[in-house]
């Protein structure tokens, strides 16, 4: 009967591995088959039957995409705004998270609950709005009209707010009795303890700003103030023909950045999603 039981167990082990690998595969082909494609030459990508290994390998149509687009100067700027939206977001965020969660005064609650019912509305109504404030600052095609309205969030202040609450009152307590300042014990205990939680709201805030399409196409006309995301679209007109190879090539250089952080951060971002929830 033990070795049935063994026996069991270990079939449906090894048909969930089979059924994950799978599952793995069918994920994965499609971004396999981006970098195949960004490797071929024009001529190779709608032959039949389909070339899974090009002959010869084009590594030019990399160097292509970053000199046609003018891709360097798109890298620039998704970088320079990522890095200035995440650093914003992370601040706002973790201050507000901090009044939330652990300081105490009258209508704490019911200021959190409305600032987390603006969850609910959808982007594209306060899109307008935000259009016309930044039209009456004169803030359009400028790095502010990128970067000011994103780094207020809503999400990132819940998530820190439950990864703050799970950390001991009684350390706030011992720090308050060695004479430190509520400043003091943000900086000092807070911050430090919620290393997991603050690296995870900058994966997500990284991956959404670095992704982040309508907001810029609204507020920039100038190429120089492109973003990746746009500057992808450039390979869609008619000055390059659609030129599928250059495309999945800027493409993939579009997605190496979020791969890097994502496996840097990967520990942590575990972890953060964990015990973000433990207490409401």
């Amino acid at each position: 009967m033990l070795d049935n039981n063994i026996a069991l167990r270990m079939t449906r082990k090894a048909l969930i591995y089979i059924f994950m690998t799978i599952f793995a595969i069918f994920l994965g082909f499609p971004f396999l088959w981006m970098v195949i494609t960004s490797l071929k030459t024009s001529g190779q990508i709608f032959i039949y039957p389909p070339v899974f290994i090009p002959d010869p390998v084009q590594l030019s149509n990399y160097t292509d995409a970053w000199v046609k687009a003018s891709f360097s100067k798109y890298f620039f700027n998704s970088v320079f705004v990522t890095v200035l939206t995440v650093a914003g977001q992370i601040t706002t965020s973790s201050l507000a998270a901090y009044s939330f969660s652990r300081l105490h005064y009258k209508g704490r609650d019911k200021i959190f609950l409305t600032y987390l019912a603006t969850m609910m509305i959808p982007f594209p109504v306060v899109m307008v709005p935000n259009f016309v404030i930044m039209r009456v600052f004169h803030w359009l095609n400028s790095y502010q009209a990128l970067i000011v309205p994103s780094i207020f969030t809503a999400y990132g202040t819940f998530m820190l707010r439950q990864f703050f609450m799970s950390i001991p009152s009684e350390l706030d307590e011992a720090a308050t009795i060695d004479g430190s300042s509520k400043f003091g014990i943000f900086c000092r205990i807070i911050m430090p303890l919620s290393k997991p939680g603050i690296i995870t709201l900058c994966v997500f805030s990284f991956i959404g700003s670095w992704n982040s399409f309508l907001w810029p196409l609204l507020v920039t006309n100038k190429q120089d103030m492109f973003t990746l995301p746009l500057g992808l679209a450039i390979f869609r007109g008619f000055e390059y023909n659609i030129q599928y190879n250059l495309l999945l090539a800027g493409t993939v250089i579009c997605i190496l950045p979020i791969l890097v952080i994502y496996l840097l951060a990967q520990k942590f971002f575990v972890e953060g999603i964990a015990l973000s929830g433990i207490k409401g």
